[in-house]
């Protein structure tokens, strides 16, 4: 059925002068002003401009490459980006050129809603209409509660719950983060809407019952950008460890299971931003660590494969929220018009 895999990633610029036109293209036709787009550059220009997600993308096919060639897979590998270089139409220009009929992608994120999800069927099938005689390409489903992603996650949570002062466990909380959405897109999720934050919570369950049952565990939001006055989801990382603090909390994980690897709003918005507060605060803070290109989770991208491959093989999950492997086209739509797509 498929003869190719191509990942499909956000993209990152890669040195200072990437930074402005890689925000150009990130908020294209949403009236951003470019003073504000020149305050977020400065959180590039903090780690010399580079953002590491690029980077994360090559080691990730990298690790794949050598775990579908011990699998015996015979996939060729590629991989485009949305707002970046390598641009996933160029990607899929090389693809055809190579003889690629029909495609699996994985994309880099395991939740639906229109960013995370339909925004990407959305660039594939934009990269499709700009390359005349472009291969089929396939989305594969998402993953949120497979074994593969999970475990990687309750390991990091138990890592930085032992930087902790043992002494404190019992005023210690976990804090799971992810990127926060508009709150009209969160209410479209899926196909009767609420995915993305349902999808959520139950990671956050599966790994905080994993990693410390004993502690009880909260899921809030980072990185919001857009209108102040558009509602997105709340509330905000830094807030919420005000309230803790004020409560009495003393130590706090957070573990960024919106992300699949330390993405610069990981590195910035917590690392960063959340550790400063914290410190004002006279919070005790660890972060856990992301999947990134943990031997479970490269495992389970094959595994992801080899379910598309043979209809027949096992769907490992932890959860009890259905996937599906072709989306409704009616799922998860755009605020506003955009290009048509199939599911």
């Amino acid at each position: 059925m498929y003869d190719a895999f191509v990942l499909v990633s956000f993209g990152g610029p890669e040195g200072p002068e990437d930074v402005l036109p890689f925000l150009r293209n990130v908020t294209r036709g949403r009236g951003i002003p470019e003073e504000r787009l020149a305050e977020v550059a400065e959180h590039y220009r903090h780690f010399g401009g580079v953002s590491p997600i690029n980077a994360q993308c090559r080691e990730l096919l990298a690790a794949l490459r050598v775990e579908f060639a011990q699998a015996g897979l015979d996939l060729p590998s590629y991989w485009g980006n949305r707002n970046w270089a390598p641009y996933l139409a160029d990607t899929v220009r090389r693809m055809r050129d190579d003889g690629v009929r029909r495609a699996l992608a994985f994309v880099t994120s395991p939740y639906g809603s229109y960013s995370s999800c339909r925004q990407y069927l959305d660039d594939i099938a934009r990269a499709r209409a700009e390359v005349e005689g472009a291969p089929e390409i396939d989305k594969i489903r998402h993953y949120h509660d497979h074994p593969g992603h999970i475990a990687p996650h309750v390991d990091a949570v138990r890592a930085a719950l032992a930087t902790l002062p043992p002494q404190r466990r019992s005023t210690t909380r976990l804090v799971f983060t992810a990127h926060s959405i508009p709150s009209a897109m969160a209410a479209t999720a899926g196909p009767t809407g609420g995915r993305y934050e349902a999808q959520l919570r139950e990671v956050g369950a599966l790994v905080a019952a994993r990693a410390a049952p004993d502690i009880p565990w909260d899921l809030v939001w980072q990185s919001r950008s857009g209108p102040p006055q558009v509602p997105w989801l709340e509330p905000d990382v830094s807030d919420h460890l005000a309230t803790l603090a004020e409560a009495g909390t003393t130590s706090v994980v957070v573990s960024p299971i919106g992300f699949i690897s330390d993405h610069l709003e990981v590195v910035w918005d917590l690392d960063t931003e959340a550790a400063r507060t914290a410190r004002r605060l006279g919070l005790d803070f660890a972060r856990a660590a992301t999947a990134g290109t943990d031997p479970r989770f490269v495992t389970m991208i094959r595994e992801l494969v080899t379910e598309r491959l043979d209809p027949g093989s096992p769907r490992p999950a932890l959860g009890t929220i259905p996937t599906w492997d072709f989306c409704d086209p009616g799922c998860c739509p755009a605020a506003r018009p955009r290009p048509a797509t199939t599911g």
